[in-house]
């Protein structure tokens, strides 16, 4: 049985990546199970999706946590620990990370047992969840990667999936991943069928005796407040609000108020100050500043931006 996994960000198109990677299979003569699972359900935030696909009926449910194939839309992703990338990672499994860094330095950084591969395809844009064409093309690079499914069934899978948006959008989709489907072709077949879970196999975990305890002392208990502010949830930002504060007027209930976070804070002056260790992105701030005093920016360029700054001394 293949067991795939795509990882990326709501907005990048990989529900769609595994429709149709599983209408492929299908059309090749596979049992097929695909499903996206979300957390966070917003533009931006971790998402990931799942294949499998066998010959024979398939058994398992949920969560893939032994796969042979992991593709990684976005590799900002690899350093979330809540994204869960490199979950379950095995001798076996592929890695195939969609990044302009080299494959050497992913090697380096991961040093994960299995093999590493990169999909250098996608170009850079303004707002990384959305990244155009996106799932389509690691479709079509996972298709080659498996080495049974014909080009044909993947460009048909393609249409049957996106047919709804017109011809055009179709054939930009199918020459997207005919492209990567290419650019794949060193390393057809270098995903191989991962073996079957048996239950012959189950070992029991070593159970820890607890003594019985009074729900005084063992039920949960919050002592104190604010404690929500020591998860730091800035991580999932992939674009950063900025203010101009040339241009604010001091509407301060407006940015603040619609933030659903509460990251939004006002000074003594009236000025809105923006937590960025708890601001995830959402732009809303962006959306209803009625001066249009705030400004997003990629997170990349930000992060650029001050370490330069720090480097030359100048303060801000």
């Amino acid at each position: 049985m293949y067991r795939i996994r795509f990882h990326g960000r709501g907005g990048q198109g990989m529900k769609t990546a595994s429709r149709i990677l599983g209408d492929a299979f299908f059309l090749g003569g596979y049992e097929v199970q695909d499903a996206p699972r979300y957390g966070a359900e917003r533009r931006g935030a971790p998402i990931f999706a799942y294949v499998r696909a066998a010959k024979q009926a398939i058994n398992e449910r949920g969560v893939i946590n032994r796969p042979d194939l992991v593709i990684v839309a976005d590799d900002s992703l690899v350093a979330v620990p809540a994204a869960g990338v490199l979950q379950g990672i095995g001798p076996q499994t592929v890695l195939l990370i969609n990044s302009h860094e080299p494959l050497t330095t992913w090697e380096d950084r991961l040093n994960v047992p299995g093999q590493v591969l990169i999909l250098p395809v996608s170009e850079d844009v303004e707002d990384r969840a959305e990244l155009p064409y996106l799932g389509t093309t690691c479709a079509g690079a996972a298709a080659r990667l498996v080495g049974v499914i014909p080009l044909e069934d993947l460009q048909q899978a393609i249409r049957d999936e996106l047919h709804h948006l017109g011809p055009e959008v179709v054939e930009k989709n199918i020459q997207q991943a005919t492209e990567a489907y290419q650019l794949a072709a060193d390393f057809e077949g270098k995903v191989i069928e991962g073996t079957e879970i048996s239950a012959k196999d189950y070992a029991s975990p070593n159970w820890v005796d607890l003594p019985f305890e009074t729900a005084n002392i063992s039920a949960p208990t919050i002592h104190t407040g604010l404690t929500s502010e020591l998860a730091a949830t800035g991580a999932w930002r992939t674009m950063r609000p900025v203010i101009d504060y040339q241009r604010c007027n001091k509407c301060w209930w407006v940015c603040s108020e619609f933030c659903p976070d509460g990251a939004i804070k006002v000074d003594d002056e009236g000025y809105p100050q923006i937590d960025l260790d708890h601001c995830k992105g959402c732009m809303i701030c962006v959306a209803q500043c009625p001066p249009h005093a705030i400004e997003a920016i990629p997170e990349t360029t930000a992060e650029a931006t001050a370490q330069t700054t720090e480097a030359s001394g100048v303060t801000q």
